[in-house]
């Protein structure tokens, strides 16, 4: 995006009590992840959709109280999914139709229990709109890293449900978020593709696709199809 990823005035409260009505009829025993960028039409679609789509691999069905989305800490509220990332979306199968871009608000942090952003930037910035959203907030690729660290047979098994395995996950991710370091900063970030061709885009879906990949598994305890 053009615009900087320096936060702006975040929410209002006739805005957060519209969207406390769309959460009505979901699961109570549910996880919620949200994705960030920063207008909510390139990178978070992508990593939104494409997280939708793996786990319906592997679960059969996106279900067990899973829920994804996204924002933008400069969202363009109410805008499509830029044309080339549908695109990323279709090389990998994953759906991009019914997709309408948000501004970040107070309530979305709230109800995360995980927050995977961009770059870290973006972190900062949830971070900083406060709701105790600092143990639950990473940038995506750091969660990644954490994610391989731990070994999977100290999670709950899947038979006591998605819901539980994800909060424990995140839970061992932020024990371990001190210990282990990114190698640079520039580790952890995801680039803006805005306004790229659509060859950076695909290189942007690829990054995308190789975090996601052991997050999800981490998630569901079942790998990827080979």
């Amino acid at each position: 995006m053009t615009a900087p990823e320096a936060g702006r005035g975040i929410g209002n409260g006739e805005r957060a009590a519209e969207i406390t009505t769309t959460f009505v009829g979901l699961p109570r025993d549910s996880f919620r992840i949200l994705h960030v960028s920063t207008g909510n039409v390139c990178r978070s679609p992508i990593t939104e959709r494409l997280t939708r789509h793996f786990v319906a691999q592997r679960l059969g069905v996106l279900g067990g109280g899973l829920i994804v989305e996204s924002a933008g800490t400069w969202g363009h509220e109410g805008a499509p999914m830029e044309a080339n990332a549908e695109t990323v979306l279709a090389d990998f199968g994953a759906d991009a139709s019914g997709f309408v871009g948000r501004e970040l608000l107070d309530e979305h942090v709230i109800r995360a229990d995980l927050v995977l952003t961009a770059t870290r930037d973006h972190r900062a910035q949830v971070i900083s709109m406060g709701h105790s959203a600092g143990l639950r907030t990473f940038t995506l690729k750091e969660f990644t890293r954490l994610v391989k660290a731990i070994d999977p047979a100290t999670l709950p098994p899947l038979e006591d449900g998605v819901v539980t395995r994800a909060r424990a996950l995140v839970r061992a991710a932020a024990a371990l978020r001190g210990w282990l370091l990114a190698p640079t900063a520039e580790a952890d970030e995801v680039y803006d593709p805005y306004g790229a061709p659509l060859t950076f885009f695909r290189s942007v879906g690829d990054e995308i696709h190789e975090a996601l990949d052991p997050v999800v598994t981490a998630l569901t305890g079942v790998p990827a199809r080979a």
